[in-house]
């Protein structure tokens, strides 16, 4: 099975629309800012639970759930 690499940069630029750092977000979602790096770097895949949250921090319709979390 070869490693999947998605392309965060809708995500990251969403962030920077909000104001929002990777710290932050972490705080907001109840995970450590380690974990959000390593998700946005790829080394970690975001969890069900991670990817609601950050969609309600953020203010990501579902509907473009795929367009923030799963392009290549």
């Amino acid at each position: 099975m070869r490693n999947i690499k998605y392309d965060y940069s809708k995500l990251l630029g969403r962030m920077k629309e909000k104001g929002i750092t990777q710290a932050n977000l972490a705080s907001c979602i109840g995970v450590s800012e380690t974990t959000i790096n390593l998700s946005l770097g790829n080394k970690r895949a975001f969890k069900q639970d991670e990817i609601r949250n950050l969609c309600k921090v953020l203010d990501i319709p579902i509907s473009e759930l795929d367009i923030y979390f799963f392009s290549y």
